[in-house]
């Protein structure tokens, strides 16, 4: 028996992705393929954590058999990641699988099941880890009354990318304002060819790279930049800081000397007290 579905693929963000070109960064791209049909997101360049921010919409999707068993056993969502490059084809840099949430025409589109939540996928390169997606996905059949029945996708519309959907309210993260800052104290570099480096921020500070310069033994004194950046409430989805440490060398190139992800900031996470709380155990 036929059955017809639109297939959702919420492709947020993805975190700690090989690094495939020679700065220690990547272009990357996810491709997610399902059944007959594959789409691509956006090219994201010079980051190691993309955030893509992409809904991508997979219309007219016919699978044969039992209604229960597309509801209990889906076909499964195959996602390769791959590092765009100015010349050539793309290079792989992993691949992961995900099973969608399935609705059926005569179920209602609601709570605990819907709409489904963002989650971490373990990406593959080979046999090693490769980093993370942070995506979920939804197959919604298509009843009598078409796509009209299906549930409307939940902005919000961004005019600005043209035919890209941004992942819909309810499915992406609240998103709060945090300062981000970083101090430098010091640090050893023991390559006597490195004469002048800088530090590259996290994925919120590229192309806001604060420069250190740095000797072949350096001992600093303390560097501080910072910036402000939208990050999700949930500290489980932030993304790492990303540290890189490169020689300038003439004429404008850069040399990776080396890298380093700080994976969780919770530890370094700081809130300010709440001022009712105190003004009222004060006078309370």
């Amino acid at each position: 028996e036929k059955q017809v579905f639109q297939l959702r693929a919420h492709m947020y963000q993805a975190r700690s992705l090989f690094a495939a070109d020679s700065s220690g960064l990547s272009d990357p791209f996810a491709r997610v393929f399902f059944i007959s049909q594959s789409q691509c997101t956006e090219v994201l360049n010079e980051t190691l954590c993309p955030t893509w921010d992409q809904l991508l919409v997979f219309d007219n999707v016919e699978l044969y058999g039992e209604a229960h068993e597309m509801r209990d056993d889906p076909p499964i969502i195959v996602i390769e990641i791959y590092d765009q490059d100015t010349v050539g084809k793309a290079d792989f840099m992993g691949r992961t699988f995900a099973k969608p949430v399935v609705k059926m025409s005569d179920e209602h589109y609601c709570p605990p099941r819907f709409p489904p939540q963002l989650e971490y996928y373990q990406i593959y390169r080979g046999n090693s880890t490769a980093g993370d997606l942070l995506a979920a996905f939804e197959l919604l059949q298509i009843g009598p009354g078409g796509k009209s029945d299906l549930p409307p996708i939940d902005g919000p519309t961004d005019m600005d990318r043209g035919p890209i959907l941004p992942v819909p309210l309810g499915i992406r993260p609240v998103l709060s304002k945090y300062r981000v800052e970083v101090i430098a104290l010091g640090h050893h570099v023991f390559m006597l060819s490195v004469v002048r480096g800088r530090r590259a921020c996290p994925r919120a500070f590229e192309g806001q790279e604060g420069s250190l310069r740095l000797g072949p033994r350096p001992a600093l004194d303390n560097q501080h930049t910072f910036a402000s950046q939208d990050l999700p409430e949930n500290e489980l989805l932030h993304p790492p800081l990303n540290i890189r440490v490169v020689d300038c060398r003439a004429f404008g190139r850069y040399t990776l000397v080396g890298s380093h992800a700080v994976s969780s900031l919770r530890k370094f996470i700081y809130r300010p007290p709440d001022k009712k709380a105190q003004h009222w155990n004060m006078t309370g």
